[in-house]
């Protein structure tokens, strides 16, 4: 069987979906989006979609402050989600990207001609830190975009050539990933990934005016840090030295889960070995995101 997405209104096989090349998305990067994960609880018998209604909201921002005229909804959003996961029959962990985008032939200005795709894929584990400990990360040559050139606030197409640029950089310099710093050269986030670091027991992340992206990641584990494993949490400027003295470090994301980092330009962190928060952490959020452990009362949305 094809694998089906919604594509401006109806269900199709992903190879029929095609949009014009000389529209504003394909030419300009003209679109938002949303990645969002659904996983599969077997106790339950039922697949929940993490954090939907955040996700929405987030895609709401972004069509706001791209001043795209969208004939589309929240009910709109969570609807089309629904019927095209049920369509694919999906029974199994799975990520799911929503996009609205600037379709006909328009100019990188164009407001209207919007429509949308929805395409769920089944997706396991991000990283396997059985295989490698952590990642080797640089600092980035690149600097972050800010709010006041291409905001990190909108989640648009255009905004990732920046992860793009610091990520390949890092892989031709022989790293697995980098990290950014800002306009204030303090620490931002990674590619596509917001940054968290451990100082003598107490965790630490740049705070959103640090031009990171208002994820929804980030704020899960927050929460989770806080209200479950009771730690003592710090959003603050984060100086570039620090990274190199920090006792743990890991980048989260929706795409990428929990991914530990062991070292970042060549200091090695925890001996080259997963912290212990960062790996309670991950433990707890895993737990969290298949309802074994209960936060907020809206964050699982059954499929079925």
């Amino acid at each position: 069987m094809s694998r089906l997405m919604w594509f401006k209104g109806e269900i199709v096989p992903v190879e029929d979906a095609k949009i014009n090349v000389l529209s504003p998305t394909s030419q300009f990067g003209a679109n938002v989006f949303e990645g969002l994960r659904a996983y599969w609880s077997d106790s339950d018998n039922q697949l929940y979609i993490f954090r939907l209604e955040e996700h929405l909201k987030r895609l709401e921002r972004s069509v706001k402050m791209m001043k795209f005229n969208s004939p589309y909804c929240i009910e709109d959003y969570k609807r089309a989600i629904l019927d095209v996961i049920k369509a694919n029959n999906f029974k199994e962990d799975i990520a799911i990207r929503q996009t609205v985008f600037v379709d006909g032939q328009g100019s990188w200005m164009t407001k209207d001609n919007v429509d949308m795709f929805i395409a769920p894929i089944a997706k396991q584990r991000a990283y396997d830190s059985s295989i490698k400990p952590g990642y080797d990360c640089m600092i980035s040559s690149w600097e972050r975009i800010n709010d006041n050139s291409m905001s990190p606030r909108i989640k648009v197409g255009a905004n990732y050539i920046n992860s793009r640029m610091g990520q390949l950089e890092a892989l031709d310099n022989g790293f697995d990933s980098a990290i950014f710093l800002n306009s204030r050269k303090t620490v931002s986030e990674g590619p596509g990934s917001c940054f968290f670091m451990v100082r003598d027991g107490v965790l630490i992340t740049p705070p959103l005016t640090a031009s990171v992206l208002e994820s929804v990641t980030r704020s899960t584990v927050l929460q989770i840090a806080t209200e479950v494993l009771k730690l003592r949490v710090e959003e603050r400027e984060i100086d570039r030295t620090e990274l190199y003295i920090a006792d743990e470090a890991f980048f989260c994301g929706t795409a990428v889960e929990i991914i530990p980092i062991r070292s970042v330009d060549r200091f090695v962190l925890n001996e080259g070995q997963e912290g212990s928060i960062t790996k309670e952490l991950k433990s707890k959020y895993f737990e969290v995101v298949r309802g074994t452990i209960k936060l907020g009362s809206d964050w699982l949305t059954p499929v079925y």
